[in-house]
This record gives structure tokens, C-alpha cells and sequence, in this order.
């Protein structure tokens, strides 16, 4: 199932396009490009462009009379934040022993991280993420602010704080961001989870 961004149309730093990755993805990664397929950009977008086709998937096969559809302009939304959340972005460097070394990790990597994060948690796509601060020097305090859409259902309070612990852990296991917040907005509810809930 292919996803239409019917925003601008606009290049990711490599020079693919969000339409041209999903049509790739709706023809199932076939035939093999190996432009796309050794691009750190493009396959950060491919992951989050599958989570949000199945989710897309899971909307329609749901039962209509339930609810209202998602927003308008929800998925475009999503797309374009994806878009955005890929490019590779900054250098956060990342602490070595010898001073001589230099390591650093790229901005969309780690915004690549935390949509990830979501994977585990169903009925819950991030939308916008955001690192607020000097994050390229090492120590800087780092404030991390992102956006849900979570399922019709899920509770709200125990999610974000869910996500909000998951954001931390992930960020303190695998970079060496000073992270002195995480904000947690939930900004839409979509669809409808009919996955059994357990009692809160």
C-alpha cells in the first residue's frame, strides 16, 4: 500500500523523495535498488513509511461506525514530519577516551531512534520530534520534545509516560546527549483499537 504525501514534493539529502520511497516500499522493495537500499536516509523513511502504512491499513479495515475518520491532513502530517525527521541534520558527537578521536552520531539517526521506539507500543506513531539545544557540544543540556497520535482507547497519561521513560532509556543507552527533559504532546487520536485493553 503505497502512502500519498500530497505536500510539496521534496528531496531527502540523498535526492530520493518520500513519494518515490513509498512506491517502493508498495512494490515491495522489488526490484532490489541498491541506491536506496545502503542509504542510511532511506532506509530510516522506509521503516517509519511502514509502520505508518500499516497503521493506514489497520484504519480502513476497521469498522467505520465506531468513529469519525482521523483529522484532516493527518497523514500529511505524519509524512512530512517523516521527511523531515530523516535528513541526517546535525553531528552529535559522542564521547571517546583518546581526545584524538572524534565520534558523533547524526541528528536523523537518532529521531530515527526514538520513531522506533513507538514499534513496540501498539496504536502509537510519533509525529514530530524535535532536539532543542546546543546538542552538538558534548554535555550541553538537550531538551527532547515529541508528538503522538495515539488509538482510540489508549490511555493517555500511561502512554506518554511510557514513551517518555522509553525516549531516556534509549537515548542514554545509545548516545551520550545530555537530556535534561522529554516533553510528551499527544496531539491526535485516530481510528480504533480493537486490541483488548488491560484494566488501569
Amino acid at each position: 500500500m503505497a502512502v500519498t504525501d500530497t505536500s510539496t514534493t521534496r528531496a531527502l539529502d540523498c535526492g530520493k523523495t518520500i513519494q518515490e520511497l513509498s512506491a517502493y516500499l508498495a512494490a515491495d522493495r522489488i526490484p532490489f535498488d541498491p541506491t536506496i537500499e545502503t542509504c542510511p536516509e532511506c532506509l530510516n523513511a522506509l521503516h517509519a513509511l511502514a509502520q505508518v502504512s500499516q497503521l493506514s491499513r489497520d484504519l480502513l479495515e476497521d469498522d467505520a461506525a465506531h468513529l469519525p475518520p482521523p483529522p484532516a491532513g493527518w497523514l500529511d502530517t505524519i509524512m512530512t514530519n517523516i521527511h523531515n525527521d530523516v535528513r541526517a541534520g546535525r553531528a552529535l558527537p559522542l564521547h571517546h577516551p583518546d581526545p584524538r578521536v572524534r565520534m558523533s552520531v547524526t541528528e536523523g539517526a537518532v529521531r530515527a531512534l526514538l520513531r522506533s521506539i513507538t514499534d513496540q507500543i501498539p496504536g502509537t506513531v510519533i509525529g514530530k520530534c524535535q532536539l532543542d539545544g546546543d546538542a552538538e557540544q558534548l554535555d550541553a543540556p538537550v531538551i527532547v520534545s515529541v508528538t503522538l497520535s495515539i488509538a482510540w482507547g489508549t490511555p493517555m497519561t500511561p502512554t506518554a509516560h511510557d514513551v517518555r521513560q522509553r525516549i531516556y532509556n534509549a537515548l542514554s543507552e545509545h548516545t551520550h546527549l545530555n537530556v535534561t527533559a522529554v516533553n510528551v504532546t499527544i496531539e491526535d487520536i485516530h481510528g480504533h483499537d480493537t486490541a483488548p485493553k488491560e484494566q488501569q
